[in-house]
């Protein structure tokens, strides 16, 4: 058995759980199931277990940040809605200091005002924007390959 490198944590807030069938031309049809079995894939390839996690509650999302987060090397961070509401999450982030990529599948800026702005986009390693749900996997090829230059 190959020993892992390590945890790569994939975080994914409020109705991501609905990938797929929710409003599909903005976020296509791909589900969440389907995201982590190609982000698992890309990881693991490089030798990294993903540990995945979705909750429709900010506190379910911050006790699994305090929990998994200072074990883990990275994390891929989606927290749909509650990127643009939520301090106490950017705070769980930021206390266990776990370095990210933000995703977000639709392009918030060329949504409604209110998504324009998030309380984690200054303290990611990285933003994707607009790409559907490949930027995900996008985030996990960004993260193994920083990973692996360190």
């Amino acid at each position: 058995m190959k020993l892992k490198k390590g945890t790569i944590l994939l975080i994914n807030g409020p109705n991501l759980n609905l990938l797929g069938t929710r409003e599909p031309e903005l976020y296509g049809s791909v589900t969440l199931a389907d995201v982590e079995a190609e982000v698992a894939q890309i990881v693991e390839t490089q030798g990294y277990e993903l540990n995945c996690f979705q909750s429709n509650h900010e506190g379910g999302l911050i006790d699994f940040i305090q929990d998994e987060g200072p074990k883990a090397l990275y994390g891929i961070v989606n927290l749909g809605a509650l990127t643009h509401t939520s301090v106490g999450l950017r705070d769980a982030l930021k206390g266990v200091a776990l370095p990210f990529v933000e995703v977000h599948v639709s392009n918030v800026h060329a949504r409604e005002a209110f998504r324009h702005h998030s309380y984690l986009s200054e303290i990611a390693q990285g933003v994707i924007v607009g790409l559907g749900t490949l930027g995900y996997s996008l985030a996990a090829q960004s993260i193994t390959a920083r990973l692996q230059a360190k």
